[in-house]
């Protein structure tokens, strides 16, 4: 039986990621690799089942941070959550997957509405949103990490009023650079420390 009941995501094959460039950790150049991805007979639906035992395919992820006031939004995944590797977690990162609902696998639209639509299931929040295209993360150093391929949005927010929709997502709150990079830092997903790292660069660069 099928742990994920079926679930088609868009994965490209991993030679596409070495074109443009494999690495480990944060790449900045995030547009490069979508306009790459993001082409007929490159990007396609693949069974997830298949796709999370397949390290030769990375499934795209779309990896919304959100930020008010210098204070990053952060959560502890919980066992409700799909992915059994990352329980207990905690994770900067809202989003996930591109479906088939979110439209055809060569378009730039089908990747934003999947983002965009994995948002909304997540969490809800009131105020405006501004959002920026900030970075490609990857880690092949683990299971979870050499299967999936990270695109990160950076979202600011004018306002803290932020919940969840789904039960998965526990202990959300916004907490410092100071606080994810001290005394939270063990406990974070390898995806969400490579994000606290840049932001802490970024943040030493002004």
């Amino acid at each position: 039986m099928s742990r994920y009941n079926g679930e088609q995501v868009l994965v490209v094959p991993r030679k596409a990621f070495e074109e443009v460039g494999s690495f480990y950790g944060v790449r900045r150049n995030p547009q490069e690799y979508l306009e790459a991805f993001l082409k007929p007979e490159v990007a396609r639906y693949m069974d997830r089942d298949a796709a999370e035992m397949d390290p030769s395919f990375k499934q795209i992820i779309a990896y919304a941070i959100f930020r008010h006031n210098g204070r990053i939004l952060a959560y502890a995944r919980t066992p409700k959550g799909g992915e059994t590797r990352l329980h207990n977690k905690m994770s900067l990162g809202i989003g996930g997957h591109i479906n088939p609902v979110d439209g055809l696998t060569d378009s730039i639209s089908t990747y934003l509405s999947g983002m965009e639509r994995e948002i909304r299931e997540e969490i809800t929040f009131s105020g405006n949103a501004t959002q920026s295209l900030y970075a490609v993360i990857n880690d092949d150093t683990n299971e979870v990490g050499s299967v999936h391929l990270g695109v990160v949005h950076l979202f600011e927010l004018d306002t803290e009023e932020v919940a969840p929709r789904e039960k998965k997502l526990a202990e959300l709150g916004f907490h410092t650079l100071e606080e994810l990079s001290g005394s939270l830092y063990e406990r974070l997903e390898t995806w969400s420390a490579i994000c606290v790292d840049a932001l802490r660069a970024d943040e030493k660069a002004l």
